[in-house]
């Protein structure tokens, strides 16, 4: 199956699985998709990640991540910002603040897939390739 926006499906299918109370979720694989999938464990929104490799492209396994008490996902919202069709380039000094700095901003720079704040603090600019809360 081709898709022609790669992240917007890497994103929907974190989305439904969460809607549904799935605990893990199979996304097919690429280094923009890892590179985020890092991202989503180092910032605490995922509980585990695992790379499989298979014969053809891979798969990332991904743990979901939810609140013990109140048994709601740990990620709120998933918004895929810049879109094949309309590409969103920001400055280092124009970065997104989502929700005043709860939420991320995923951004791919010339220095790779990094947050919004180290792409502030780096000093460099960048596609923003979706947001998290």
């Amino acid at each position: 199956m081709y898709v022609t926006d790669p992240i917007a499906d890497y994103l929907t299918r974190i989305r439904n699985a969460q809607a549904a109370g799935h605990k893990v979720v199979d996304i097919p694989a690429s280094k923009m998709k890892k590179s985020i999938t890092e991202i989503l464990y180092n910032q605490g929104y995922i509980l585990k990640y695992k790379f499989v490799e298979d014969d053809k492209q891979g798969i990332i396994k991904i743990a979901l991540k939810y609140d013990p008490i109140s048994k709601l996902p740990v990620i709120r919202n998933l918004k895929r910002f810049s879109k094949p069709g309309l590409r969103q380039y920001f400055g280092a000094n124009d970065m997104p603040r989502v929700i005043n700095g709860l939420g991320i901003a995923i951004v791919s720079t010339s220095k790779g897939v990094i947050t919004g704040k180290e792409a502030k603090k780096n000093n460099v600019g960048g596609e923003v390739l979706c947001t998290i809360y």
